[in-house]
């Protein structure tokens, strides 16, 4: 069922939002976070020290050393994210070069900058906004833009409001390389020193020129990576008004309870965990200090020299490897025969080209301030979309192309994608962790040896000291929507790794940018069949310990209850979204289409 929009584009309303003011990491919270850090270390090694030398049930060695190697593998991910946020490291900035030779070219004239907004099916309400704030862009000396809209779709009505709006169109006969070879094809039909690349729903703010190139100002740097900056999130209803409006009047006393067990104090705020700014103020700009922080695509500034630069070096490579030649000189008078891709043609372009061009030698700058607004998937589809590219462009990288294993590749930089892949191969280990308390409520085996003083005195004290430490880390940031996303994808994180194992390439649509409510339901099925197990598990768990049966004790059921109910919740709150339905800032509902 598709959303007809107001007489203003559905998403006028949320113009009046503007981005939180980032702020820098450092004083007694940065020291108070090291301190954590390295207590937390030292409590899990302990603990896993205890876990595999005292704490093993020899009644159950296969549960109970698959659960304790899951946990082990666990840490070494909490190490490596601890090495990604463990401090900031931002780029000096400066002006905007005002000549060519300021910005490391050649020749004489203004510098010239295009900006590419990329689009295949949005319709003109979504790019229309996006081609005025580009072209209300504030000009530094010294500098031409031209704007132009990459449809790969190649529809009449795009190219007709191109024409309207007085910009360039480009167009090709076909969809080869996904986004990266409409990158392509724009990039051989213009001639700007610099790009810059906007998804169709990029509308970006008119400082971006001014905020970014400077930064071009070292001649090494590739490109440049602003946050990405959702201003469409629906904030949610306080719980009051909603049981109001649901179950009347009198339900409003409940609210309290309610904003306790949930502990969240409003409904449907962000309900598909869409807001990004843990991930961009966090993780890729703490990576910035390394060299680390990869291209997301959108919002992104690119030196054109560097593109193809990398485009060739990556074809020679491929040339010297099936030709046996001994150095790139050679390779030069055959690239006529290779393929020239700027950007790898790859459903996670992005991230790909950022490896090839970090360990050719070039820099990446991540700038910490939002200069753009973007739109936020809207449906239960649009978000499992996007996650599900996500995760089979980083599989397919990680075990096809040997990108981190790269001679050119510094060590600091190798670790922070390490980081990036290890997340995802948890998808391997998290579900051990996760079915562990069912395993142990059906059966009555215990993955520890017995459930007690000992074990809580190890444990605790880890899970604690980690939770102060994030906290202190993360500057305010949400700290659980991570760990309920983890949960919430296992079974799409599986669904793209068996696809990649199998050989298959990964292909998937573009997130969708319009509010549409799809089949949801079907997609959080999984979840719900989840749920179902823990259910079932709890249920059974209680039946046995009500019969004596044996295992069934009290304390395994109240351990193993406690670790299904928070992975319950995640389930829970991610599957909720699924019956969301879009609303206006004034509680309205967004109208439908007959």
């Amino acid at each position: 069922m598709q959303y007809t929009r107001p007489d203003t584009p559905y998403f006028a309303a949320f113009l009046h939002r503007t981005p939180d003011r980032v702020s820098d990491f450092g004083g007694a919270a940065r020291h108070l976070w090291h301190l954590a850090a390295g207590v937390t270390i030292g409590l899990g090694l302990w603990y896993l020290h205890w876990r595999w030398t005292a704490s093993l049930n020899p009644e159950a060695w296969a549960f109970s050393l698959a659960v304790v190697l899951a946990e082990t593998l666990a840490f070494v991910g909490m190490l490596l994210f601890y090495f990604n946020i463990w401090d900031e490291g931002d780029t000096p900035r400066r002006p905007p070069p005002d000549s060519r030779a300021v910005a490391g070219l050649e020749g004489d004239g203004d510098i010239l900058v295009d900006i590419f907004i990329t689009t295949y099916d949005e319709g003109p309400e979504i790019v229309g906004p996006s081609i005025t704030a580009a072209k209300a862009l504030h000009v530094p000396p010294g500098i031409r833009f031209h704007v132009h809209v990459l449809d790969d779709g190649a529809r009449p009505e795009m190219r007709a409001l191109c024409q309207h709006s007085e910009v360039g169109y480009l167009a090709r006969r076909d969809n080869r390389g996904f986004k990266a070879g409409n990158l392509a094809n724009a990039l051989f039909a213009t001639e700007g020193d610099f790009v810059v690349i906007c998804d169709a729903d990029t509308q970006v703010f008119p400082t971006f020129l001014a905020e970014t190139l400077g930064y071009f100002r070292d001649p090494n740097v590739a490109w440049v990576q602003t946050p990405h900056w959702f201003f469409d999130i629906p904030e949610g209803e306080p719980w009051g008004d909603w049981l109001t409006r649901v179950l009347g009047r009198r339900a409003r006393i409940l609210a309290p309870l309610v904003r306790r067990v949930t502990g969240r104090p409003r409904v449907g705020a962000d309900p598909f965990l869409s807001e990004p700014a843990m991930f961009f103020d966090v993780i890729q700009r703490r990576r910035n200090r390394h060299n680390a922080s990869f291209c997301c695509g959108a919002g992104s500034v690119h030196r054109r020299e560097a593109i193809f630069h990398n485009a060739l070096t990556e074809q020679g490579r491929k040339l010297m490897r099936t030709e046996k030649l001994a150095s790139l000189v050679d390779v030069r008078p055959l690239l006529h025969r290779v393929d020239m891709q700027p950007f790898r043609y790859h459903v996670s372009e992005d991230i790909f080209t950022s490896l090839q061009q970090q360990s050719n030698g070039w820099k990446s700058v991540y700038h910490p301030e939002p200069l753009a607004r973007m739109l936020s998937p809207w449906t239960m589809k649009a978000w499992a979309t996007q996650k599900l590219k996500y995760a089979g462009g980083t599989y397919d990288i990680m075990f096809r192309t040997g990108l981190i294993f790269r001679r050119g590749l510094p060590w600091q930089t190798r670790l922070h994608y390490l980081a990036t892949y290890w997340s995802y191969l948890g998808a391997l280990w998290v579900p051990v962790l996760f079915l562990a308390p069912v395993v142990a409520t059906v059966t009555g085996v215990a993955p520890v040896d017995a459930y007690s003083i000992e074990f809580f005195l190890h444990l605790l004290p880890l899970l604690a000291c980690n939770e102060l430490a994030m906290t202190l880390a993360t500057k305010g940031h949400d700290i659980h929507a991570g760990r309920v996303l983890s949960l919430a994808t296992l079974t799409i994180q599986w669904r793209a790794l068996l696809q990649v194992v199998r050989g298959e390439k990964p292909h998937f649509p573009p997130t969708p940018k319009t509010p549409v409510v799809s089949d949801g339901l079907r997609h959080a099925m999984p979840n719900l069949v989840l749920l179902a197990v823990m259910g079932f598990a709890a249920a059974y768990g209680l039946w046995a310990h009500a019969n004596g049966s044996e295992g069934h004790s009290l304390s395994l059921l109240v351990v193993n209850f406690f670790w299904m109910a928070i992975n319950a919740v995640a389930l829970v709150r991610i599957t909720g979204a699924a019956f969301w339905r879009p609303r206006l800032p004034d509680g309205s509902p967004l109208p439908l289409a007959e």
